[in-house]
């Protein structure tokens, strides 16, 4: 069963990361480590001894609707109850609204925990606090003291609603509309699907923030408007009045995370007898919905990609014990009776070290951009809006290889169990079939990469991500001159993985110089992970100059694995034209 690796999150966020010299700068004001490690140790023993026992049941029992309701699996409610009792939901909330206000750095850890327990739990809070800072930016001042504090708080759940069954990932093509009822409020009618949370028994009252348009909404994107609708309408002393007229018409059957009910939602359709249209309020101004919800998902982006980070840690450790344990065949170094433990055997070893590295470099890129938040929101002018690209810069990175690392080192775990693997009794195969989805939403990877390509490489003037690069060829000139023990030929692979990623780096900028927009979105996805390896090579190399016993793993990627830049800086720079010839053939319509 999982055990929350309160030492590895402890030594990642302090130590490669940034935090330890972030708390000793006073940047967080009186925060020091001895919280920060009281918070961790609590989150992991939480998420080991309540989540945890709870996720088969989850998995093997899903989600059930009945009659519009939809009832959790056994025990999950309670659950939830001790989650919020514990005070986890407001952990890096607003303090004005009973937030804590902690640094994002310790709530994407914690979330981390929660989520290497049961994925299917984890995921229902981070919509809710997506949602927070959705409102706290944007929303009201009375629709703040309406809401705020009891999302903060976890008694009411969040979601957000997107997707609709034409648009997909296109929100240009929502439909949804919004019609102004003359009194401040508006009828909300339409239909979204893939709603994460959208209807469940944990609280009483579920606050959606849904997109549609105003009857007068320029076409596109530059016509959709924001709105929260509450489940229940909320009496001006906050008790709950009368049902809104929002249900969940379906739950989808998904191939993983089976607890988390994913929701198709029906707005204004006169549910038990209602008048139609679901009562909603705007956030922030009419047709700049996309602006206030892109707050929403820019965090849930890197909460997606802690999902990657977690079932890739979840599946490790699996992996790791079931090596320990089962036998088969002979193996030089292993001196016992009869059969060795298969992790004596050194493909055996190959996997279980590709599944460490990854999930490891996955954390740092993740945490670091939480840093990144973090010093955004602490730094004074210039400070702040350096701090603020590299957050914009690490997000896509975040989540798109970070939940790419998930899905490979799910398999990875798979495949270590053998044919045991395949068969649902070890667990490996649903860690796998949960960490498919997260690739998928809140963004598909591809859509992270061509943002990153786009959007992200010209960020100041295009030099900043070679700042970020300079940053990271420090960190291989500190493994050269360090005369540690251990590194072999670490500092020379980082040295030409940083050479690759700066040719490819300037091969796209220059694209999007010259207006070739398509020839760099072809090499956006080969890009995102050529710039992920090399960031998490520098990484794991700074958390072996903090301490020795990184040293190994260090070299064992940077020997084995980070290799791979250069071929993908291959495939960005030459891999256009073919790809555009040969996808002609793909055409059909």
């Amino acid at each position: 069963m999982y055990k929350a690796p309160v030492d590895d999150i402890s030594f990642t966020l302090k130590h490669v990361a940034g935090l330890k010299p972030a708390l000793d700068s006073g940047a967080f004001g009186d925060l020091g480590e001895d919280l920060v490690d009281a918070i961790l140790s609590e989150a992991g023993r939480f998420a080991s001894e309540e989540v945890a026992p709870l996720y088969k049941i989850g998995d093997e029992h899903g989600a059930v609707l009945k009659d519009a309701t939809v009832t959790t699996p056994p025990g999950w409610k309670a659950l939830y109850r001790s989650w919020i009792d514990g005070g986890w939901n407001a952990l890096s909330g607003p303090e004005e609204f009973g937030g804590q206000g902690l640094p994002a750095m310790l709530g994407v850890a914690a979330l981390e925990m929660w989520n290497s327990a049961a994925m299917a739990f984890g995921i229902g809070p981070t919509l809710t606090m997506g949602a927070v800072e959705a409102l706290d930016k944007h929303a009201s001042e009375a629709l703040k003291a309406k809401y705020l504090a009891k999302l903060v708080s976890g008694e009411w759940m969040g979601t957000m609603n997107l997707t609709e069954p034409q648009a997909g990932s296109d929100l240009a093509a929502l439909r949804s509309r919004a019609e102004p009822a003359g009194d401040g409020t508006y009828r909300i009618f339409g239909q979204k699907i893939f709603i994460t949370y959208g209807e469940h028994d944990f609280t009483d009252n579920i606050i959606h923030l849904v997109l549609a348009r105003l009857p007068d909404a320029p076409a596109g994107t530059r016509g959709i408007s924001l709105f929260l609708v509450p489940k229940f309408l909320v009496n001006d002393d906050g008790s709950l009045g009368a049902r809104n007229d929002v249900f969940c018409s379906g739950l989808e059957h998904k191939l993983g995370i089976h607890a988390s009910p994913t929701c198709t939602m029906i707005y204004g359709d006169g549910f038990q007898g209602a008048a139609p249209g679901a009562i909603g309020w705007l956030i922030g101004e009419e047709n700049k919905g996309l602006a206030c919800m892109f707050t929403m998902m820019n965090n849930a982006r890197l909460c997606v990609g802690m999902q990657g980070v977690a079932v890739a840690e979840a599946a490790t450790q699996k992996a790791i014990a079931y090596a320990n344990e089962r036998r088969q065949g002979k193996a030089s170094d292993f001196s016992g009776a009869g059969m060795a433990p298969i992790v004596h055997h050194p493909d055996v070893q190959r996997n279980l070290l590709t599944m460490k590295a990854l999930t490891q470099i996955a954390r740092a890129i993740s945490y670091s951009c939480a840093y990144a938040i973090d010093l955004a929101r602490v730094s004074p002018g210039d400070q702040a809006a350096h701090w603020r690209d590299r957050a914009n810069l690490l997000t896509p990175l975040a989540k798109a290889f970070s939940t790419d690392i998930g899905v490979d080192v799910a398999s990875l775990g798979v495949q270590v169990h053998g044919g045991m693997g395949f068969i649902e009794e070890t667990g490996a195969a649903a860690l796998y079939r949960d960490a498919r989805i997260a690739p998928i939403y809140e963004g598909t990877n591809g859509i992270q990469a061509i943002d990153l390509v786009a959007r992200k490489l010209p960020l100041g003037g295009g030099e900043h991500v070679h700042g970020y690069i300079a940053e990271l060829k420090a960190i291989a000139d500190e493994v050269r001159t360090s005369n540690l023990q251990g590194f072999g030929r670490t500092a020379e692979a980082l040295d030409q993985a940083f050479d690759d990623l700066t040719e490819a780096t300037r091969f796209l900028q220059k694209l999007l110089a010259d207006g070739r927009l398509d020839e760099a979105q072809a090499g956006a996805t080969p890009y995102l992970r050529l710039i992920s390896l090399a960031a998490g090579g520098a990484y794991l190399a700074r958390g072996g100059l903090a301490q020795q016993s990184r040293i190994a793993l260090c070299r064992f990627f940077a020997e084995n694995l980070l290799g791979e830049v250069s071929a993908l800086k291959e495939r960005v720079i030459d891999g256009a034209e073919s790809l555009a010839d040969a996808g002609k053939a793909l055409i059909t319509a």
